[in-house]
This record gives C-alpha cells, sequence and structure tokens, in this order.
C-alpha cells in the first residue's frame, strides 16, 4: 500500500500529460516522441521502471518511462522572456469544491515552492458560507490571472503584466512598491514583501518573474501559476500538493485539465458539472473555475483540525458564530 502511495505521489510530481507536453517539446526544439526517446543507446539515460501514459497533441496514447520526460535542460527565463509565455497556450484551473477537506496540502506545497514564510499564503483556503440558511463550503483562492486583469491596467511601471498564455506575472525589478495593484485587486490575491525572511539576500541565483526568487523588498507578490513548472511539463505545487485531486490544472487551448490522477476535457467538465468564476460580474474574466460543492465527500467539521490562528479567521462564518454560541467549538 505504502508503495502504491509512493508511486502515485512521482506521478504527481512528474506531471507531463496532455497538451502541456507540446509546450515542453516546441521549448526542447523537437517533437514530442523523438524528446521521449530515452533508451540507453540513444540518450544515455537509465530507465527508472516507472511507466507513465501520455496523451500527444494528435490524440495518441504512449507510454513512456517515468525518468526520461524529466531530462530538459533547466534553462533561466529572463525577466524580457519572462513576458512572452509558453507559446500557444491558454493556460486554465479548476477547483473542485466538493472534495476539498481544507487538508491546506495546497498552501504548504506553494509556500515550500515559492521559498514562503509560514504567514505569507499565496494559496489561501477561505470559509465560505453563502447565507445563514445555506451550507458553509472550503474555498481555495490564489490569484486567478484575469483575462481582463485591473492590477494590469493601474501598475504605472509595467511591473505586473499579462502574457499571452494567460498568466499574469510581476517584474520585481520594475516594481516600485506603489502598491496600486494591491488596492485594484478585488481577489485580494496580491501581498507586499516586507523582507522579513533571509531569501531576500539569496542572490545565488538570477532573478526571474517565472520563479520570484529571489525576492527583492519592498514589492509586490502572488500566486504565479508556477510557469517555472510548467515549462517542465509539471503541474503548480498547489495541484500536485492536494491529496485529494482537488485543483484540476491544464490548457484551455486544448480543452484539456488534469489533477495529476485524472484527465478531463475541459469544457465537458465545466458544463456537465456547474463550473462558474467567482465574482464574474466584475468583468475580469479570470482563468480560474469553481464546481460547486454539491455531494460533497467529506463533513466540513475535518477541516477545524487547524491551528487556533487559522481557525480564526473563520470566526465571522454565521456557522461558526453559531457553533460558538452553542459551546461547540
Amino acid at each position: 500500500m505504502e508503495d502504491n502511495k509512493k508511486g502515485k505521489s512521482t506521478n504527481r510530481r512528474n506531471f507531463l500529460k496532455l497538451g502541456l507536453m507540446s509546450s515542453v517539446s516546441a521549448i526542447a526544439g523537437t517533437t514530442i516522441l523523438s524528446s521521449l526517446t530515452s533508451d540507453d543507446e540513444t540518450s544515455g539515460h537509465s530507465h527508472s521502471g516507472e511507466k507513465i501514459r501520455l496523451l500527444t497533441t494528435d490524440g495518441k496514447i504512449v507510454e513512456v518511462d517515468a525518468k526520461s520526460i524529466n531530462n530538459y535542460p533547466e534553462a533561466h527565463i529572463t525577466p524580457e522572456e519572462s513576458r512572452k509565455g509558453i507559446p500557444n497556450k491558454h493556460f486554465v484551473m479548476v477547483i473542485d469544491l466538493a472534495k476539498c477537506k481544507n487538508a491546506r496540502k495546497c498552501v504548504e506545497g506553494c509556500q515550500k515552492g515559492h521559498n514562503l514564510d509560514p504567514d505569507e499564503e499565496f494559496m489561501k483556503v477561505h470559509l465560505m458560507q453563502d447565507h445563514e440558511e445555506g451550507a458553509p463550503y472550503w474555498f481555495p483562492k490564489g490569484c486567478f490571472h484575469c483575462d481582463q486583469p485591473p492590477c494590469v491596467t493601474v501598475c504605472p511601471t509595467g511591473a505586473t503584466f499579462k502574457r499571452e498564455d494567460g498568466i499574469v506575472l510581476i517584474d520585481n525589478d520594475r516594481c516600485i512598491g506603489c502598491k496600486f495593484c494591491i488596492t485594484s485587486c478585488p481577489y485580494s490575491a496580491r501581498q507586499f514583501n516586507w523582507g522579513h525572511k533571509d531569501k531576500y539576500d539569496d542572490k545565488s541565483q538570477p532573478y526571474s518573474p517565472e520563479t520570484s526568487t529571489p525576492g527583492t523588498v519592498g514589492t509586490v507578490t502572488k500566486c504565479d501559476f508556477c510557469p517555472d513548472l510548467l515549462r517542465q511539463g509539471k503541474l503548480p505545487y498547489c495541484a500536485s500538493s492536494c491529496p485529494m485531486g482537488v485543483i484540476y490544472f491544464g490548457d484551455k487551448n486544448e480543452d484539456i485539465v488534469t489533477n495529476g490522477d485524472e484527465t478531463v476535457r475541459f469544457s465537458e467538465l465545466i458544463a456537465a458539472r456547474g463550473g462558474y468564476r467567482h465574482l464574474e460580474h466584475l468583468g475580469t474574466k479570470p482563468n480560474v473555475y469553481y464546481l460547486p460543492a454539491v455531494n460533497r465527500q467529506f463533513p466540513l467539521e475535518r477541516g477545524f483540525n487547524v491551528d487556533e490562528k487559522i481557525m480564526d479567521r473563520y470566526k465571522d462564518v454565521p456557522l461558526i458564530k453559531k457553533l460558538k454560541e452553542e459551546g461547540k467549538l
């Protein structure tokens, strides 16, 4: 059983399914099948013994050695190159609220991957209750990478920019810390770098907006959809860290998303499950979609097993107020 869990975890980290593999092959300057050929005679790489099934851009299923999909060189993406994005892609995220139990692994995975402090969260998990008669539900929320982003419009230096692949990034070399973007974001997705961690002194690697590291004191930061991982054919940290498969990610142009275990058509998933976008009426056209919290897989109370400081965030939710009044919390 433990080996099965380990293998599943490896598959999630080494994500290279659906249309994302075409972006990797384009960057590598070769075809998909030839780039995935990795036997001892042709590439010099040993086999791991683990096989992964991949979907090529022409709809064919191929099975390759897991080790062979991670042999692309990690090239530094400069601030100038980061503005172009990954060609022919339009990245989207779908969050299945019925599966979320506030495990907070998405938060922890993101923090570890971006070298954040414990109180810094690009991905936050809220407890939502739309009205007193409605049932509360857990609501993961990062940056929405809007197609009409107000943060880009108000930035006076061009530090915040939107790429052709749908991702909105921040170039800390241009950011002057004016916070206009923070106040203009209706989703409260941005935060200020106050410089309270040694990560700001780490200059061992060149800066890139795609990794948000090394950090810069006095600038703004946020969820970035992990474009550095996308170039390697991997899922964002939040999606690969979630044990419940809550977060799907993929390419809207190719109409495919995955949570690492299940691969589905984006359009079919949204249509069949009544997918929606948060605060749609604002006209920002976010690239994060939600599936309603119906037929939930876990009782809400499982998410209460968190630190008191985190639990305090939910104090204004009607259900929490009621439970405290009744002495049940």
